[in-house]
């Protein structure tokens, strides 16, 4: 399975660098996983909401050139599908079996996914009811993907 995560902005916090490494290195035996990183579109800190809806329109734009040919798309969304990491296992294996083998995760900066990128999504799914940070996000999501491989191979993680 091919998963590629596409996140809006760099990550600064080098604890949350090493996290997602360590997650990148512990998901090889499972999948390819490929991070694109979309620059944040400049704008000033006291930008009008035309201004933030076209910064997020742009950011769109990048999203969707990044989205890789056949993939299904899965935007997290804070008003999205909440999901246990159970039903994240179950639905990597369903896809896989379905031939669906390339699986993209958006996640948005902090202005949040553009109506274009959630149209062209086929799920939205939330990480929680609660609001992370972009790039705690892409370290939440990670976690669960290597947690979701765990599950479906039967094999400890979870202590």
């Amino acid at each position: 399975m091919h998963i590629t995560i596409i996140s809006v902005g760099r990550i600064k916090e080098k604890f949350l660098q090493d996290g997602i490494l360590e997650y990148e290195k512990r998901l090889r035996p499972y999948a390819k996983v490929r991070i694109v990183e979309i620059p944040e579109e400049k704008r000033p800190a006291s930008a009008t909401p035309p201004v933030e809806r076209a910064a997020m329109a742009k950011e769109g734009e990048r999203i969707l050139s990044a989205i890789p040919d056949g993939s299904y798309v899965v935007a997290l969304d804070v008003n999205g599908e909440d999901w246990s990491s159970t039903a994240l296992a179950e639905a990597l294996s369903r896809w896989e079996l379905t031939g669906t083998n390339q699986i993209a995760f958006i996640i948005g900066g902090d202005l949040g996914l553009a109506p274009a990128v959630i149209s062209r999504s086929n799920l939205r799914l939330s990480l929680s009811r609660m609001t992370f940070t972009h790039p705690m996000a892409r370290l939440l999501l990670i976690e669960q993907i290597y947690r979701a491989f765990r599950i479906l191979r039967g094999e400890p993680y979870h202590k």
